[in-house]
């Protein structure tokens, strides 16, 4: 019963989000000032932990594959799938869920045990569309370009310890790169982040906006935001992998 009257709040708070604004050009500054505070200002670490994992990816894919009947292309052409259809757009997924998801919960969450969310509603404005929408469309415009970053860092991540650690030579693992490829995967890596960007943002969202209570229930929310969220992106991973690849 306790899950079952959580999806109903949280799927009337989402009927209440996506009313029709009712001020369409601010809602456009604050779209791009959550792309900016939630999307550009996650660049960094998106790229950082990109470029590290694909180096990971390359080198341990090298010393296991250390076989003369593999041939070295495969190193590439194992690197570029592992980026694509899982680190990319799931990894990547979680790792916002932790630094994005956190945010909106306790900014949200603040403003509500502040009362701030309650003179907003006094005034006669829809909190929820005020407060959570603009974050929605941001996340979901900015997202599949963090995505497409991580892929282009990743497979450069690979390719440089790769050709630096002497484990294969660039021709090998470009032509690694360029083999079979599908492209597909992309629009596949690109579809599961559009769907974990809605989850993150919403779920973080609900959790911040229903809190009770002073600044420890703001600390707890942000934590079970962040929770909920890793795993429902886990949950959608496995049924969206089951509809888009099968």
């Amino acid at each position: 019963m306790g899950l079952l009257r959580v999806l109903g709040d949280y799927f009337l708070l989402l009927r209440r989000v996506f009313s029709r604004p009712q001020k369409g050009k601010l809602y456009y500054k604050l779209i791009l000032r959550e792309i900016d505070s939630l999307g550009v200002n996650s660049i960094g670490i998106v790229a950082v932990i990109s470029a590290f994992m694909g180096a990971v990816f390359t080198l341990q894919l090298a010393y296991n594959a250390n076989n003369p009947f593999v041939p070295n292309f495969l190193i590439g052409l194992a690197a570029r799938d592992s980026i694509l259809l899982e680190f990319s757009s799931t990894i990547v997924g979680l790792i916002l869920a932790g630094k994005v998801g956190s945010n909106i919960a306790s900014e949200i969450g603040s403003m509500r045990v502040s009362e701030q969310i309650d003179a907003m509603e006094i005034m006669g404005v829809n909190s929820a569309s005020y407060l959570i929408l603009p974050k929605i469309v941001a996340t979901v415009l900015f997202n599949p370009f963090l995505t497409i970053l991580s892929i282009f860092v990743g497979i450069f991540g690979g390719w440089l310890v790769g050709v630096f650690t002497g484990v294969l030579t660039t021709q090998n693992y470009i032509e690694g790169i360029q083999h079979t490829f599908v492209p597909f995967y992309v629009t596949y890596a690109l579809v599961k982040t559009v769907v974990f960007a809605f989850l993150i943002t919403s779920i973080s969202s609900y959790y911040g906006y229903t809190v009770k209570g002073g600044s420890i229930e703001v600390g707890r929310s942000s934590t079970k935001a962040v929770v909920v969220s890793s795993i429902t992106i886990l949950l959608f991973n496995l049924i969206l992998t089951q509809l888009l690849l099968k």
